[in-house]
């Protein structure tokens, strides 16, 4: 029987197949819980909705004319369906933006954090545009020029956007316009 002559003892690796595979899977495990954590820390903050600056004309102009109308009797029923009409226009936009918010199986709805927008100078009456604090109703021009800005932003804005959004848009600036020069002429 022969022995091997001066063979070196078989060399171990320095880490074995066991220890490489659970090393692997703890850092995957840990990249996967700082990214998670990562994102629930910060929830996203959005833009304002491009529909919620129509909306708050919306309701602005509603006040206006109800404002209006308690000071023109004889225009009161026009101004009471130009409020009826715009306030409906602010219904609308109000529950599109909550449709884009969405809901979640049980109903409720998703914290959507928004950055603020910009606030309006505190000097200019948002109803007659007028300064100095002015809280006047707005005169039958100053409505008409509300109505017809109005217009204008909601077709301007329309053109930008697409679907059920640029048509929203497109029949509130209509209904301004008809306002504006039918109702109030």
């Amino acid at each position: 029987m022969g022995r091997v002559p001066n063979r070196p003892p078989a060399s171990r690796p320095v880490v074995d197949r066991r220890t490489a595979l659970r090393a692997g899977a703890g850092a995957a495990a840990g990249v996967l819980l700082l990214g998670a954590a990562a994102g629930c820390a910060s929830d996203p903050v959005h833009d304002p909705d491009q529909l919620a600056g129509q909306e708050e004309r919306a309701r602005v102009d509603a006040a206006a004319a109800t404002a209006m109308a308690a000071t023109e009797p004889a225009r009161a029923r026009a101004l009471a369906t130009v409020a009826a009409e715009r306030t409906a226009h602010a219904d609308a936009l109000r529950a599109e933006i909550a449709r884009v918010v969405g809901h979640y199986g049980d109903g409720t709805t998703p914290v959507h954090r928004t950055r603020a927008a910009l606030p309006a100078e505190p000097t200019v009456d948002p109803i007659t545009g007028a300064t100095g604090g002015s809280t006047a109703p707005p005169t039958l021009q100053q409505l008409r020029d509300r109505l017809t800005r109005s217009r204008r932003s909601a077709a301007d804005l329309a053109r930008t956007q697409t679907g059920y959004r640029a048509g929203l848009l497109a029949s509130i600036s209509a209904a301004c316009a008809a306002h504006a020069e039918v109702l109030l002429a």
